[in-house]
């Protein structure tokens, strides 16, 4: 069966910890399969790369966005059920061993209900502050994962690569269960594809059509190493694109449980409802009626 995930209350100025914690409870009762979180940091009012590809500012609900890591550890202890993911974690924004035991730890919280979602990134600015270089994003996360993956293995831990040195040590909490979270990609370009058909369990598009979506897949899983599994797919539909037209109700809920139907037929893991950006929230309490506004795309996923 196709899940069907939600956006926590992250972004813009009407996030409240009650907001968050009225979300996660109604998103979990109501059947939602995930609840996920994004990883921005601060707000460059001159960006040198602008915002999807484009020279322009990125939407203005970034300009205030709760921390990802100390979100899914508050909502791993008022939930019992729902996923909890990232999508995405910047691998530019974080350190791996560090990352890793913060990871673990949620992991643990939540009883082995996390996945981690990773990426490149986008903002210069974000990778400047972080004392890491945009320019070298690729080549950092193919040791990333490696020194990830090493830490949540059996102590002692020991990494060497071309960013990271992991001494030998012990590295713990280890995640929940004796399995790691699953890995799952947002990265686009062709390197991109090549590392996640190399290293992760799933892959999370967004706004691509489902076919292509599908064909995609298809030449990252002939690339996976013998005997590996098949990518899961975490498909991203927008309620509203960043910085796009507010779409009417009537053609909005239409499309998204259309994409429902589409991604359940697919054999798709999940459909996360991208809802950030829509215009219509204007109020904690916008965001408190999410879960009960988007119940027919969850029931279009389940057929």
């Amino acid at each position: 069966m196709t899940g069907v995930g939600l956006c926590l209350p992250q972004l813009g100025p009407h996030v409240t910890v009650d907001v968050v914690a009225e979300f996660a409870r109604r998103a979990e009762a109501l059947g939602y399969s995930g609840l996920w979180v994004q990883d921005h940091f601060m707000y460059p009012l001159a960006p040198t790369r602008g915002y999807g590809g484009k020279d322009v500012l990125p939407p203005a609900q970034y300009k205030s966005v709760w921390a990802p890591t100390e979100m899914l550890a508050f909502v791993a202890g008022i939930t019992s059920r729902v996923v909890l993911g990232t999508s995405i974690l910047v691998a530019g924004n974080h350190w791996p061993v560090p990352l890793a035991q913060r990871l673990a730890t949620i992991d643990q919280m939540s009883k082995g209900r996390l996945i981690v979602g990773l990426g490149v990134g986008w903002s210069a600015e974000e990778h400047e502050a972080s004392g890491t270089d945009i320019t070298e994003r690729g080549r950092r996360m193919d040791d990333f994962i490696p020194a990830l993956l090493a830490c949540w293995s059996a102590d002692p831990v020991s990494h060497s690569g071309d960013f990271f040195r992991v001494p030998e040590s012990c590295v713990n909490p280890k995640p929940f269960g004796g399995r790691r979270p699953k890995l799952l990609s947002g990265m686009w370009s062709a390197q991109g594809l090549e590392r996640t058909a190399r290293w992760f369990d799933a892959w999370n598009p967004a706004g691509l059509p489902v076919g292509r979506v599908q064909k995609m897949v298809a030449a990252m899983d002939a690339q996976r190493p013998a005997g590996t599994p098949g990518l899961e797919v975490y498909y991203r539909s927008f309620v509203q694109a960043p910085s796009g037209v507010a779409p009417t109700d009537g053609d909005n809920m239409a499309a998204l449980v259309n994409d429902a139907v589409a991604a359940r037929e697919a054999g798709f893991a999940d459909l996360c409802i991208e809802h950030n950006f829509w215009s219509e929230i204007q109020s904690p309490e916008d965001w408190v009626s999410i879960p009960e506004k988007f119940l027919p795309v969850l029931e279009a996923a389940r057929g």
